[in-house]
């Protein structure tokens, strides 16, 4: 294990600084850049100094909001640690947020100074500037934007750099550092929940610093490590992550594009990634399709390896028992030919291991990923307990299924509803000027309610559904509808879905195909179409797509299964409120944008 230096986020990155100098730590490209560049950490200090000293020449207060809205960028890491390193508070903004929900932040905290990273962030902020009282300024990262002729207001970030050249407010700087507390709030993060509203949870520095300090006795990052960053740093789980890798002196890799993580996971070979199951579904999917596609013999040899796997690596290690000397022969052997080529295409080389959470991994998917040799750490948390409640420990028997052990200083107390209650250090003292929601979220003593139903089992933690989100069927059966939806993901051409179930006679489903594959079939057996609305309605796509899905749901009860579905021609979108940011699905608006489509299925 490397040594954690977790000391108060305001002087976190000089004091690495002091120790690693000239070590590279952050790997980035610029905005629509191609290569891949890099800065040490005696740069990083230096820009976030810079930073610290440019927010005070603007007049930045101690605990003053700040607002970031932006894709994950290296100027992104600068702005927060420069605003905690003069007391300040960051509010990190989805990059997808609608006008409405960058509205109702920005006044909620009486933000003045917004940075923002490109053309459609600086758009959607420059058109509610009007509604927003307090907003004084928007400062862009991307020089690429076009800042309007009509916009006194708006500067590029690189001129908000320069008010801090020379220093000239360092003195003040580290004057504040010196009062800094630990009671100090570090983020407000606006989550917009599955259900109405948004609400800022309030995470002070005391809340991370009992994090890493809980995360250094189980997740073990070192300064070896490459780190990717794949999910928004809005997201709670990759703002944590990131923050801790930085404590425990690994790299980072900073990937702004979504789309093209793939692409830099092979050109910058990460040791660590923390990722959605949503992505290992998608490998999985990829490698039945490589053995659907290769040839009879390599097929079997395919299949061959990643039973051995499963049995070395599920069988015996997860269970805390060392397989046999032939079988654990075998496995190497396969593992240096078959697996090695499977984890080189996806650029993990030298995979150490990857924190999952974010939702239901389906069993099958994690019992795959650790089968060819990649160390998935299923865990569990919530933007509230600062991420991590729950994970596995590497090398550690895991049972498949569970989120793992809870980590050191949180206590897990299970309702009589079968509500899983958090007390701890690592818990939010509450929400954001909201003393209603903060009183209602936390039993009479103390304990958090987190709204997810779960046990306790040989030391593990185990969830079941959401306590909301369980349906019960016009025939009194209650229905999990994630657990169906985990199963029925893994199919190469569902791309979204949602199950339908609460006071019906039967389970229906609405599905949004992966389109391309779909065409493909359709092309390949003669199936004409002039549109996605024709390909959707084709009786014998649609009886395709039944046989698939009957072959998933065989291990459900007769009645969870999937008796109807309707294939859509659109995907579901955060502009028609039907996803969260973090791409959850907000059932109550599909029940309402889905009505008729729905009604249809439930007709006779």
């Amino acid at each position: 294990m490397g040594t954690q230096v977790n000391s108060h986020l305001s002087v976190m990155v000089h004091q690495q600084a002091e120790r690693l100098g000239d070590r590279e730590v952050l790997i980035y490209k610029d905005y629509g850049g191609k290569v891949w560049k890099s800065y040490s950490w005696r740069q990083f200090s230096d820009t976030v100094r810079q930073v610290s000293n440019a927010m005070l020449s603007l007049g930045i207060g101690v605990q003053e909001n700040v607002g970031i809205f932006s894709q994950n960028s290296v100027q992104y890491l600068f702005c927060d640690f420069g605003a905690w390193g003069i007391r300040a508070v960051t509010i990190p903004f989805y990059a997808s947020s609608s006008e409405q929900q960058i509205q109702f932040m920005v006044n909620d905290a009486k933000i003045r100074f917004l940075f923002v990273g490109e053309q459609e962030q600086y758009d959607k902020a420059r058109r509610v500037l009007s509604t927003c009282r307090t907003l004084e300024r928007i400062i862009v990262f991307d020089q690429g934007v076009r800042i309007s002729t009509h916009d006194p207001n708006a500067m590029y970030f690189s001129d908000f750099l320069r008010l801090g050249d020379g220093l000239t407010h360092q003195a003040e700087v580290e004057s504040r550092q010196r009062e800094a507390s630990f009671d100090d709030i570090a983020n407000i993060l606006y989550t917009s929940g599955t259900t109405g509203d948004s609400k800022g949870v309030v995470l002070p520095h005391s809340q991370y610093y009992a994090a890493f300090v809980a995360n250094a006795k189980c997740v073990p990052v070192n300064e070896n490590d490459r780190v990717l960053n794949f999910l928004p740093f809005t997201h709670i789980f990759e703002k944590a992550w990131k923050l801790f890798s930085l404590t425990m002196g690994a790299r980072l890799i900073v990937n702004t594009y979504p789309q093209e993580v793939q692409q830099s996971m092979r050109e910058t070979h990460p040791t660590c990634m923390s990722s959605v199951p949503r992505f290992w579904e998608k490998v999985y999917m990829a490698v039945q399709e490589k053995i659907e596609t290769s040839g009879a013999v390599q097929g079997r040899l395919f299949k061959h390896a990643i039973a051995v796997g499963k049995k070395h690596n599920i069988d015996y290690l997860s269970k805390g028992k060392k397989p046999p000397l032939a079988l654990h022969l075998e496995y190497e052997m396969l593992n240096k030919t078959v697996f090695s080529l499977v984890r080189k295409e996806l650029g993990l080389e030298n995979a150490h291991f990857f924190p999952t959470a974010g939702a239901t991994v389906n069993p099958v998917v994690e019992e795959f990923v650790h089968s060819i040799g990649i160390n998935m750490m299923v865990g569990y948390g919530l933007t509230e307990s600062l991420a991590t409640v729950s994970c596995n420990h590497l090398g550690k028997p895991f049972t498949v299924g569970s989120v793992g052990i809870p980590i050191e200083g949180i206590s897990i107390r299970i309702s009589e509803e079968g509500e899983v209650l958090l007390k701890g250090p690592t818990i939010t003292p509450g929400y954001y000027n909201r003393e209603d929601l903060t009183k209602a979220a936390f039993t009479e003593d103390g304990y958090f309610r987190t709204g997810d139903s779960g046990y306790l089992k040989d030391g593990e933690l185990f969830l079941k559904e959401r306590i909301k989100d369980l349906f019960k069927t016009s025939n009194g059966k209650y229905i999990a509808p994630q657990m169906i939806e985990s199963k029925l993901l893994v199919d190469k051409y569902i791309d979204q879905i949602a199950i339908i179930a609460d006071q019906r006679q039967f389970v229906s489903a609405l599905i949004i195909p992966v389109y391309p594959l779909l065409e493909e079939y359709a092309r390949e057996h003669g199936i004409a179409f002039s549109n996605r609305e024709e390909l959707c309605a084709d009786k014998r796509i649609v009886s395709m797509m039944k046989e698939r899905i009957d072959t998933l749901q065989q291990q459900l009860a007769h009645y969870e299964q999937v008796k109807r579905f309707t294939l859509l021609p659109h995907h579901f979108s955060i502009e028609r409120g039907e996803l969260t940011n973090t791409l959850k699905i907000k059932r109550r608006v599909l029940n309402e944008n889905y009505k008729r489509e729905i009604d249809i299925m439930y007709e006779d």
